[in-house]
Order: C-alpha cells, then sequence, then structure tokens
C-alpha cells in the first residue's frame, strides 16, 4: 500500500492541463453551469480516483460528467452513472451508502477504487483517441501504486476497455495479443489479476435495460469475490 503516493498522484492529476479542448470543456461548463446547480462552485478541474490506497477492485469508467464529477470532483459523483453505480456497490456490500452526492457526503468503499481512463469532462462525454492516450500515463502510474493489494479490475464500456489493456500492460501484467476483446460479463486471468467487462452505466444503457441493476450487480459480487472481498448474497 502507498497511499502517500497515491495521495500526490491525485493531486498532480487535479492540476493537469495538458489537453487544451478538455480545459476549455471543463472550464466552461463549472462558470456557465446548469440551473439545477447554479448555487454550486463547481470543481472545473480534473477529477482524480476515489477510494482506499490498499484496493483489491478497481472500477474504470470513461470520463468525468461536466455536471456530475466536474462539479462535486469526486469520480462518478452527483450523476445519474454514479447513482447506479453506487448503489449497486452497496447492495453488494462494497459501499458504506446507496448514494454519491457531493465529495463530503460521508460514502466510503470498501476495497474498492473508481477511476477513469480520462479525467477531465469531455464535450458530449466523448474524448478523442489522443486525450486518451494523452491520459494514459496517469491510469498507469495509478495500476502501479495500487498494485501490491490489486486483484482484480472491472472496466465499463468498449472505450475503457480499449483504454485500460495498454494501461495493464505499461504497469507490468501480461496482456495476451491478440487483446482481449471487451463484452459484458467478459472474465480474463491476467498473471495475478482477473479482468472484467461490464457495460457502462450511462443513462442510455440503464434507461433502456441494456445493462440492468442485476447485471451489474453480477459483475461486481463475482469481481468482487475474485478479489478476495466479501460480497452480500443476491
Amino acid at each position: 500500500m502507498d497511499a502517500s503516493g497515491l495521495t500526490l498522484l491525485d493531486r498532480r492529476i487535479a492540476d493537469c492541463r495538458a489537453c487544451p479542448r478538455l480545459v476549455s470543456w471543463r472550464e466552461e461548463a463549472a462558470r456557465v453551469k446548469r440551473a439545477a446547480y447554479a448555487d454550486w462552485t463547481y470543481w472545473g478541474r480534473p477529477v482524480p480516483g476515489f477510494g482506499p490506497a490498499d484496493a483489491r477492485l478497481l472500477i474504470v469508467g470513461l470520463a468525468p460528467a461536466a455536471h456530475g464529477g466536474n462539479r462535486t470532483g469526486r469520480m462518478f459523483t452527483g450523476d445519474r452513472s454514479g447513482d447506479v453505480l453506487y448503489e449497486a456497490l452497496y447492495d453488494v456490500g462494497l459501499a458504506s451508502q446507496p448514494t454519491a452526492e457531493h465529495a463530503h457526503d460521508g460514502l466510503e468503499l470498501y476495497g474498492v477504487r473508481v477511476t477513469s481512463p480520462v479525467h477531465c469532462a469531455p464535450p458530449a462525454n466523448k474524448p478523442t483517441p489522443e486525450e486518451r492516450d494523452t491520459c494514459r500515463p496517469w491510469l498507469v502510474q495509478e495500476l502501479r501504486l495500487l498494485s501490491p493489494t490489486l486483484r482484480a479490475v472491472v472496466v465499463l464500456g468498449a472505450f475503457g476497455w480499449q483504454a485500460t489493456l495498454p494501461a495493464l500492460a505499461a504497469a507490468g501484467w501480461p496482456v495476451p495479443r491478440p487483446r482481449p476483446a471487451f463484452s459484458h460479463g467478459a472474465r480474463y486471468p491476467l498473471d495475478g489479476l482477473e479482468l472484467f467487462g461490464c457495460f457502462h452505466v450511462s443513462q442510455r444503457n440503464t434507461f433502456t435495460g441494456r445493462l440492468t441493476p442485476t447485471m451489474l450487480r453480477d459483475v461486481l459480487r463475482t469481481a468482487g469475490r475474485a478479489a478476495g472481498l466479501a460480497t452480500g448474497t443476491p
């Protein structure tokens, strides 16, 4: 466990200004705001990962939402996607509460850390491949710092999958070639690490039923157990 190293990494991430398009967008969203959050002071910076330094399970998303993580300063907090994810983590015993409203709401994760391959809110929730690659060294460093305890990774969506595989390879895990394909429910062993695929918790997926609460809980429960975490029964 390297809590001090992870804290320093989070601070460095929050100060990053490497991608001009993302810097402009995140700051514009923080300045213009959404009417429902007019009284908020937005975070308006890159959003670091969230969770303990000795996490055994890492969940990798896509990027913060303009009026979610970009507003609250915490990954998957303040938007519908976060509501779905944290409720499922709570249901399987890996979170202290089912809601995530702001960075000081008391939410704790048990053996789980949540991060993303792109740390700034992108326009239309679509980072470019160049932005993904520019942000990759942060994910590589996070994986290396977590490596003493990390036993499982759940990747939400194909974009995150494409970003995570090369990051895992750069962090020292043997990723086979051809690289494993993304699918919901995919599971691949990587020399002491179990890699899982899951549809993203986007509104498009959850509203249409492509990803149901039961499907999400099943993946999280299986991954949690693979990581050696105690998870609740259905």
